[in-house]
């Protein structure tokens, strides 16, 4: 049996054109495809060939209630593998995000940051 793999997960945000700007300076990603979405919403796939990340919002989307990690089927965190973490750190301070929880692990280092949506990400470059 081969192993399956992540093909793309989505994510409600504020404004999809605006978080796919900032990933797509940050990770260098592209949009796939941006239209029309389910019911009145709007969606923007943005990442490579055969992964992405959904960006999806209706007109008046709530804000959230708590905490993702308090809450039964939260978003915690989305995270990223990049070749140079230093690097990547300098795009998301230039965004205006703030690199938190800096760790050295085996088999890699990491930060997470929080976008203006509050959601969690994780960036890991691996030795």
């Amino acid at each position: 049996m081969s192993a399956a793999r992540l093909e793309h997960v989505n994510i409600t945000v504020s404004d999809p054109k605006a978080t796919a700007g900032w990933i797509e300076r940050i990770f260098g990603w592209k949009v796939r495809w941006e239209g029309a979405g389910m019911e009145t919403g709007y969606t923007v796939h943005i990442g490579e060939d055969d992964t992405y990340v959904a960006l999806f919002t209706f007109p008046d989307t709530p804000e959230p209630k708590s905490t993702s990690y308090v809450t039964k089927g939260g978003l915690n965190h989305w995270a990223v593998v990049v070749d140079d973490l230093d690097a990547v750190e300098e795009r998301v301070k230039a965004e205006g995000f703030t690199p938190k929880s800096h760790a050295n692990y085996e088999p890699g280092r990491r930060f997470y940051f929080h976008d203006n949506d509050d959601i969690e990400i994780e960036v890991v470059q691996y030795n």
